[in-house]
């Protein structure tokens, strides 16, 4: 039986797709001053954002590799479809519906589990989302074959990791959907990689799940960048989480690793504007045909030095002793 050669693509492949005159980084508002909504630009429909038939290519090249192709099928394990909703919601404090969605969300392959009002500027531009509070959903890779980073069409268990652990997440939101339901209160989930309504770091940072990086992911003091997101709104009423300030962002103000690895140097080494937040940013279009090329890359992820297991909760100790230090001595 003959195998299929499988077509390879390079970083100009995908770069030609880009759409004439139209740039990732002024759709994410690279350089604006006034703060705005998140713009759709990739993981959404075709007729929401400009860049649909480079987003298709970059599926379609993963594709290419059967088990990948299973992971992001309709058949994928990605949880159970939605029950029936109770009639009558079960009265109990916030505080209790809030620890009663940790643990059971914990129970069903949540490793970090946030809670955070909505806010209007975590919803992408055309989008609604009606519900008032959300659960942002954390799943950790497994790190050694994650950092196996980056994938080819002859090595792809980075890739296969990644998508993977988006089929987890997607349980994960799923399960935790079910037992809102259950419990006779409205939700939604957000599973990924698709992005739809919702912009998730912002929110995952406010729901305390970690610290942007300079890499544009999310540090967690646990976990470093090793995982990946979902999410559940809902009208049940939770108490919420707060930031979690552990030291990330200062250890990234001198930090140069994930800089230095990228292939494209699409990580900035000084935080940019961006919407009229000034904040770490990634160069989408060097980035966009290398992650393409590399199915999916993670490199920035993968070297990040709080990504490696058991280091995290040490640089985060490190760290907030020596922000205790300045501080004591300013």
């Amino acid at each position: 039986m003959m195998t299929k050669k499988l077509e390879k693509m390079t970083y100009e492949d995908f770069q030609a797709l880009f759409p004439e005159g139209i740039s990732g980084n002024d759709i994410n508002g690279l350089g604006v001053a006034e703060k705005s909504l998140p713009q759709p630009f990739f993981w959404h429909p075709a007729d929401r954002q400009p860049f649909h038939k480079l987003q298709q290519a970059v599926i379609d090249y993963q594709r290419q590799i059967p088990q990948i192709a299973a992971s992001y099928s309709r058949d994928a394990p990605r949880g159970p479809r939605p029950i029936e909703k109770k009639q009558c919601p079960e009265i109990r404090s916030p505080q209790d519906w809030a620890l009663r969605v940790k643990e059971f969300g914990r129970n069903h392959e949540a490793d970090l589990v946030g809670i955070t009002p909505l806010k209007p500027e975590y919803i992408y531009e055309g989008y609604e989302i009606a519900l008032p509070n959300l659960i942002m959903i954390g799943v950790a890779m497994d790190y050694d074959k994650f950092s196996a980073a980056p994938s080819s069409l002859e090595n792809y268990t980075s890739a296969l990791e990644v998508a993977d652990k988006y089929n987890t997440t997607a349980r994960a939101a799923r399960e935790i959907g079910n037992m809102i339901l259950a419990a006779g209160f409205n939700m939604k989930t957000f599973p990924g990689p698709m992005a739809t309504a919702l912009n998730m770091i912002p929110a995952a940072i406010e729901a305390g799940l970690g610290e942007l990086g300079k890499h544009g992911n999310m540090i967690n003091q646990e976990f470093g960048s090793n995982f990946r997101l979902s999410a559940v709104a809902t009208d049940m009423p939770l108490a919420f989480d707060q930031r979690s300030i552990f030291g990330a962002d200062d250890f990234c103000q001198s930090c140069q690793i994930c800089t230095k690895a990228c292939p494209p140097d699409a990580i900035f080494s000084e935080k940019q504007i961006v919407r009229g937040n000034l904040k770490w940013y990634v160069d989408f279009d060097k980035c966009i045909p290398y992650f393409g090329e590399a199915l999916s890359c993670g490199i920035c992820m993968a070297k990040c030095p709080w990504s490696l297991p058991g280091t995290a909760p040490k640089l985060a100790a490190r760290m907030t002793r020596r922000k205790t230090r300045l501080s004591n001595a300013s």
